[in-house]
């Protein structure tokens, strides 16, 4: 793993969660026994990240680090070695390109093209502070390569026309929708489904039990 260091300077000298998040640090800290606080430190940065634009700078770190009681480094520990905690600013539409190899086999590379002629390098957040992107490993969503992550929502099954006119509505400001850019629900065959289409398959009908086996005067079971 290439080392990871915060951006000190970015960060400014304070950090505070909003008051709507404090319902969400309590739910995740009364998961654990009064000793065991530290347990939730990664839920905490999560919610830092999303606290602090979708970074965590260092005050924010120190801010979950008091919360829990926690070494300002053991929570520096933690922020560092999970790549889902950027360390750096991001721009407010933040695209992490899948890279593993079913996205790579499907065209993720000419994906990381429009990122670079769009945006710019990874990491480089855009003068109007709107976008920004990076690379990363597997997202989960390999039949619908190749794909992206933007913010918390899933782009998929995309081709550099498709993923440049997404790119080009976050820059004006345009609504996007997320999910399969092509004709398919979800993680279906594209088109819609060809085999198992029998409605019966799915209603139930075919594991309804008629009568409880082995009850008082009930038949017995036959052998074959």
């Amino acid at each position: 793993m290439a080392l990871r260091r915060f951006d000190l300077e970015a960060g400014g000298g304070s950090f505070s969660f909003k008051p709507e998040t404090e319902d969400k640090i309590a739910f995740w800290r009364a998961k654990y026994p009064a000793d065991k606080q530290r347990s939730a430190v990664i839920p905490l940065l999560w919610l830092a990240q999303k606290d602090n634009n979708g970074w965590l700078s260092e005050p924010a770190m120190r801010e979950v680090a008091d919360r829990l009681e926690m070494p300002y480094i053991r929570v520096y520990e933690v922020a560092t070695f999970y790549t889902m905690f950027r360390l750096q600013p991001v721009g407010k539409f933040h695209v992490q390109l899948c890279g593993t190899t079913p996205c790579q086999l499907r065209g993720a590379e000419a994906l990381k093209e429009v990122c670079q002629r769009e945006i710019g390098q990874p990491m480089y957040v855009t003068d109007d502070r709107r976008l920004s992107w990076e690379e990363v490993e597997c997202l989960g969503a390999c039949v619908n390569a190749p794909m992206v992550q933007i913010n918390d929502d899933y782009f998929e099954d995309l081709t550099p026309d498709s993923f440049a006119k997404i790119i080009g509505r976050l820059k004006n400001g345009a609504d996007v929708t997320p999910g399969p850019q092509i004709d398919r629900v979800n993680s279906a065959p594209e088109g819609g489904t060809s085999a198992l289409t029998d409605p019966a398959l799915f209603d139930g009908s075919r594991n309804r039990i008629e009568a409880l086996p082995n009850l008082p005067g009930a038949e017995p079971a036959k052998e074959a």
